[in-house]
């Protein structure tokens, strides 16, 4: 296969067309002589986090509550571990971006007064089925914003620790991109299909996160030495079982309470109804045999049936099509509940880049939103739009102050023959669908995943770091037949060092503070006197180096020093 060679210069990169990406985009391209270029390895129109649709905006500031109690609300769940000052500059722009998304015709359920219609105390009702087509609709409005479809970002272009482009290829075409540019926005999301999943062969890609954000901006930024952030903090999702649909769309939509198999009401035994504590609470009675475990919705009437039908069409229709096809309905049948796999997600908990106030990560010209920007929990869709806005306005106020490198001849031509090694290699017994499902059962069985109940031990996180490099170092003898076979390959590369710096995050924190999520054996008690602080990781030398920091405050303005 010959492999053509384009080169384009821009003056802002985007990579990931989801929500932060295009919100990035939408925000910068009002200064019109600036060009943006999206980098989207799949359509803008339906790709990402919301590609489907969502049926609530769930991070909003409802006339009861203010930026500060949004905080103290992110604070509490996540037991004092979080940016806050992230957090803070999020909650302050939550209900402009939501009147952004609307003015662009995102159709928002309100009353009879006019007000929004809640969800809860933080979330507002939607009709979000077409999300992402409003958002591309928006994109496209802007003659200054080049969106390039089914391209597949690799690497950040680094020099004197600044990034100055990225290597990509078309999935479509038989072409290697080299992208310029004075700054780049990193908004690919967060990583999934990192463990074995809850629904096994051709039912896999039933998750709770999309099955194509594989963690590649994590990776991209990993070997560039980027510092990372809680990636220990990892989320698992309390689903419908086999559906994986969002239960909050029942036990917020409809105000239905979770049962063990005897009726009882059993979340109150665990604590507080955290998010945190509905799963762990469920694991538990699982356990102690006292599950299955449903959300009791026998109880609801037959408009609360009609709501819920609806509700899951705007963002899971298989559970909608599941009571159908069954004979059943939520009024019948209660609902099963259970955990997912664990996956590395920014926007619910705190994986991700370390940055800063503005978006900038530690690499110069090299900005993070969304899903793939660690510090900030729960900040869900208008989270990312809040998060793409700040980081768009940070890359406008460096761009005026930098000109674009020329990049140099021999790192492209590097870069170009390693992805051209890939169908040059000799044919392999080895596919990359066996080291996906190899690092799957290992990250399972020895690094906390469903079949371990969540738990770990720092004996069994040792044999998965082992089991990862060894797998990590089989993928320089894969063979890609095609375009979207290179697609693969690349990604299960890129989910091999997520799962590297995640082995070791969790086993620096020596301690159990967010249950489930962080569930370690070894140290099962949390300690607010050694462990109130945050795990972070730089890779170096093909090395992950543990550091930790300090709290940061709300009221801080933390700028990167070290």
């Amino acid at each position: 296969m010959a492999l053509k060679r384009q080169i384009i210069k821009t003056d802002i990169l985007i990579i990931g067309g989801g929500a932060a990406g295009c919100f990035a985009a939408i925000t910068a391209a009002k200064q019109k002589a600036v060009n943006i270029i999206i980098a989207e390895k799949a359509n803008i129109k339906r790709s990402g986090c919301l590609a489907a649709g969502v049926n609530a905006l769930n991070a909003y500031i409802t006339k009861d509550e203010t930026a500060e109690s949004f905080v103290d609300y992110v604070k509490e769940e996540f037991n004092g571990v979080i940016r806050e000052d992230l957090v803070y500059t999020i909650a302050k722009r939550l209900n402009s971006v939501t009147e952004k998304i609307e003015s662009l015709g995102l159709p928002i359920l309100k009353d009879e007064n006019g007000e929004y219609v809640t969800r809860g105390k933080r979330s507002i009702k939607i009709n979000g089925e077409n999300i992402k087509p409003i958002l591309k609709n928006a994109v496209e409005n802007y003659n200054n914003i080049e969106v390039l479809n089914n391209t597949n970002i690799i690497d950040y272009i680094v020099k004197d620790n600044r990034v100055i482009g990225a290597y990509g290829f078309s999935i479509k075409e038989e072409k290697f991109i080299v992208i310029e540019a004075k700054a780049v926005i990193c908004t690919t999301g967060g990583a999934s299909g990192i463990y074995k999943p809850n629904n096994p062969t051709f039912s896999r890609h039933k998750m709770w996160y999309s099955p194509f954000n594989v963690g590649s901006g994590y990776a991209m930024g990993i070997r560039a030495g980027a510092e990372m952030t809680t990636f220990e903090m990892r989320f698992i999702a309390l689903r419908c079982k086999d559906t994986i649909a969002p239960t909050g769309t029942i036990a917020q939509g409809v105000r239905t309470p979770q049962i063990n198999s005897l009726g009882e009401r059993y979340v109150k035994n665990y604590g507080k109804a955290t998010t945190i504590n509905r799963l762990y609470a469920t694991v538990r009675e699982n356990l102690e045999g006292r599950g299955p475990c449903y959300l009791k919705t026998e109880d609801i009437n037959e408009e609360q049936e009609k709501e819920l039908l609806k509700a899951y069409l705007n963002m899971a229709p298989q559970q909608t099509l599941k009571w159908i096809g069954s004979g059943t309905s939520p009024r019948n049948e209660n609902v099963e509940i259970e955990g997912t796999e664990p996956y590395i997600v920014g926007g619910h908990t705190s994986s991700g880049y370390w940055i800063d106030t503005n978006r900038k990560t530690t690499i110069e010209g090299l900005y993070a939103a969304g899903d793939v920007a660690g510090g900030s929990p729960k900040k869900y869709v208008t989270g990312c739009f809040a998060e793409g806005e700040i980081a768009a306005i940070s890359a406008l106020k460096h761009i005026k102050q930098i000109e674009i490198v020329d990049l140099d001849e021999g790192t492209i031509k590097d870069k170009f023959e390693e992805i051209n090694s890939y169908f040059h290699n000799d044919d392999n017994l080895l596919s990359f669908e066996e080291i996906e499902e190899a690092m799957q059962k290992v990250m399972d069985e020895y690094a906390g995943g469903i079949s371990q109940n969540y738990a770990y031990t720092n004996r069994k996180l040792k044999i998965a770091e082992k089991r990862i490099d060894e797998l990590k170092e089989m993928t320089n003898k894969l063979k890609a037949k095609d375009m979207h076979e290179l697609l693969f390959i690349y990604e299960i590369i890129d989910r091999l060092y997520v799962a590297k710096v995640l082995i070791k995050h969790l086993q620096a924190r020596q301690e159990t503070r967010w249950k489930c999520y962080e569930q370690n054996a070894d140290y099962p008690q949390q300690d607010d006197e050694l462990w109130i602080k945050y795990v972070n990781s730089i890779y170096k030398c093909g090395k992950v180096e543990i550091l930790f920091r300090d709290i940061v405050g709300r009221d801080e303005s933390y700028e990167h020093k070290n």
